[in-house]
């Protein structure tokens, strides 16, 4: 399963991806707004790829795809795909390293999943959700064509407190700009 870009490969995750999973994961920055603390321990990313390595991205569940730059072939982050039961709807969310972050590619990266997703896999939505203050995330998901659809207030207890929750979602008609789906 690879998906490409200009300047990415989006992959099946691989044993030797542990340490930087571990690593951006372990980034208190990154793990501000994501359901882990840091941080991240190497065991545990190493079973979080073993756990990913059993999925199938064309099954209801969750599917990691890990984000390489091509040059370089560098491990630079994820974007996870829930896919519904009904296999035409999902839940996308994304991670990229902190030092890898504020060059495009969470958005090309997130982009390349949303078009294989409607394209390939013909959904018909794909939904996101995310902390209210995280608003790098909320621009980025505007930024590639999803409405904010919700504002769910201390909706989510985590890290020992209440968070508010943006809700987002994209149809197939407005991501690829059609007013009828064919």
């Amino acid at each position: 399963m690879l998906i490409t870009t200009e300047r990415l490969v989006l992959r099946r995750f691989r044993a030797g991806d542990a340490e930087t999973l571990a690593a951006y994961r372990s980034s208190p920055d990154v793990a501000l707004y994501q359901s882990w603390d840091a941080p991240y321990p190497l065991e545990r990313a190493r079973y979080a790829i073993e756990s990913m390595a059993e999925a199938d991205p064309a099954q209801p569940g969750w599917f990691q795809y890990a984000i390489e730059t091509k040059a370089g072939k560098t491990h630079i982050g994820d974007v996870g795909v829930n896919l519904n039961d009904n296999l035409l709807q999902a839940e996308i969310g994304y991670t990229v390293a902190p030092e890898h972050q504020g060059n495009g590619y969470a958005t090309e990266a997130v982009r390349a999943v949303l078009n294989h997703l409607f394209r390939v896999q013909g959904l018909h939505k794909v939904a996101a959700e995310c902390d209210a203050r995280n608003e790098a995330s909320a621009r980025l998901l505007e930024r590639v064509g999803f409405t904010r659809e919700g504002h769910l207030r201390q909706h989510t207890w985590i890290k020992n407190e209440w968070t508010d929750d943006l809700l987002y979602g994209l149809l197939e008609v407005d991501f690829f700009g059609l007013d009828t789906v064919s």
